[in-house]
């Protein structure tokens, strides 16, 4: 709720019903296992965790910066052996690339799956897989900027993992679908606006296809001004 761009974004409504909510609906729908929401424990977040209860999803809460230590706390309690990492500012999250990342960490040694190594999927469809033993084991040299990121580190230090990327077969790094200012939160809502069915049932290219019109369509509204 702390976003300095979009101030409470992830409680925002989109007709009539909170961002967060979206990529909740989307997860709790894709049967892939336990979903918990990792929030700080500033009163701000109380919202958080009461959407949390309507839905039926486990909130748990620490500390604000330290963003590293609430996912430490999510493997203890739950006994996660890997984890899945998306993050909240991403409510039209394509749950098949969820799938595909889990097959590729499964497929042989990996400590870490992503699809952001390099990015070239949209901002918004970022996803990676992440072994407990090996998130563990660099936690203790995390920095500062390694524990509000979670995976800052292994990026850092790639020679020290098994990193895993699969890759979208063409570059669409540079297209928003995440929602960090209130341009994005606009396009946002008015994708949704636009759908002719169920968020949960678009695939990520289905997003992009979508963003895409809205642009010419706004461009060509633009241009008759």
């Amino acid at each position: 709720m702390g976003s300095t761009r979009l101030p409470g974004k992830v409680l925002r409504e989109a007709l009539g019903k909170p961002m967060l909510r979206y990529q909740l609906e989307t997860l709790l729908r894709a049967d892939l296992g336990p979903v918990v929401v990792a929030t700080s424990d500033l009163p701000a977040d109380d919202g958080i965790e009461a959407l949390c209860a309507k839905v039926g999803t486990p909130c748990l809460r620490g500390d604000e910066a330290d963003v590293a230590s609430r996912f430490s706390a999510a493997i203890e309690r739950f006994g996660f052996r890997a984890f899945v990492r998306v993050c909240g500012d991403s409510p039209l999250m394509d749950a098949e690339l969820i799938r595909r990342a889990l097959r590729e960490f499964a497929s042989g040694p990996c400590d870490l799956a992503t699809n952001t190594f390099p990015r070239s999927f949209p901002k918004g469809q970022s996803v990676e897989v992440l072994g407990s033993p090996a998130f563990n084991a660099a936690r203790s040299r995390f920095d500062a900027g390694d524990r509000e990121h979670v995976t800052r580190y292994f990026y850092r230090h790639p020679g020290e993992f098994l990193i895993r990327n699969f890759s979208a077969g063409r570059d669409c790094g540079a297209i928003q679908l995440s929602v960090d200012t209130p341009e994005d939160f606009e396009r946002f809502e008015a994708l949704v606006a636009g759908a002719d069915r169920p968020h949960w049932q678009y695939g990520w290219s289905d997003w992009v296809s979508a963003a895409e019109a809205l642009a010419k369509s706004r461009a060509g509204d633009r241009g008759r001004a």
